[in-house]
């Protein structure tokens, strides 16, 4: 028996059927979930899984426009 993560209703689905990666949707709550893992078999939000992807980027970008920043004092204090 699987239950969703959202909504903890009981997901009809075979647990050996599944394979890292499957994605489906919750009858119950309508949540698009995903297999994470399978050895103990592990389910998450679909979108919970994008939205960190989204985070991850973020943090680049920031770190990205850091990393300019500094160059460009550097460049203002050599000019002087």
């Amino acid at each position: 028996m699987v239950n969703c993560p959202k909504c903890a209703g009981v997901l009809d689905i075979e647990e050996d059927d599944l394979d890292e990666g499957d994605e489906f949707t919750c009858d119950e709550c309508g949540a698009e979930l995903a297999v994470v893992g399978t050895d103990p078999l592990e389910i998450t939000s679909a979108s919970d899984s994008d939205d960190e992807d989204e985070d991850d980027d973020d943090l680049d970008e920031d770190e990205d426009e850091e990393d300019d920043e500094l160059e460009e004092e550097e460049e203002d204090e050599d000019w002087k």
